[in-house]
């Protein structure tokens, strides 16, 4: 008998049940045929068809830079400022809450904001990689004016592999130049943005 002969032959000595066949007195389920694109999967919240969907529902991903910035304006469309706040990276040593307040402050009157971000540009250096991305946004107030600003985003990752003292620091944006402009975003969005 070869090993796994005599492998399979000890365990079923140990554990019987394990050499049972079980059939069920009932079929468990009728016959069902699948039939490739003609089956479609139930919409999201289909078992709660009754609540409506948000118009701006929750997104939080730091997985790109990309990602970073669209979840920082998520953040502030629904004018939760600390969340949004947190995407960034703090120096140490400063004012927290003041640095905090100071940037609440400044979306006061941000009702929502649309974005739109071009391709990203990476560049490592000594174990973490920053991130340059350009942006362009168009803001609407309380009181239905809009006003669009586009720039660059710099972030910065300390590759994960490196970090072994608590906490973990996620990609966070380090620096963010956006001006005041004018015209559709696809117009304004800068071409590229150049890494550290």
């Amino acid at each position: 008998m070869d090993k796994i002969s005599v492998a399979l032959a000890a365990l079923l000595v140990v554990s019987p049940a394990l050499g049972q066949v079980v059939t069920p007195a009932e079929p468990v389920a009728e016959e069902v045929t699948v039939v490739p694109g003609e089956v479609e999967a139930p919409p999201p919240g289909a078992d709660d068809l009754d609540d409506p969907v948000p118009d701006n529902p929750y997104y939080d991903d730091r997985s790109t830079a990309a990602a970073v910035i669209e979840s920082l304006y998520n953040a502030i469309s629904r004018s939760e400022y600390l969340r949004a706040w947190s995407y960034f990276e703090h120096e140490e040593g400063i004012d927290l809450r003041a640095d905090f307040d100071a940037f609440a402050a400044g979306y006061d009157n941000t009702d929502s904001v649309q974005l739109i971000v071009g391709p990203e540009v990476t560049e490592g250096a000594a174990g973490t990689i920053y991130y340059a991305i350009p942006a362009a946004i168009e803001a609407t107030m309380a009181d239905g004016t809009t006003a669009s600003f586009a720039g660059c985003y710099t972030l910065r990752l300390a590759q994960p592999a490196v970090q072994a003292t608590p906490p973990f620091r996620p990609m966070a944006i380090t620096e963010g130049e956006l001006s005041p402009a004018q015209g559709a975003l696809d117009d304004i969005l800068p071409g590229s943005c150049e890494a550290q």
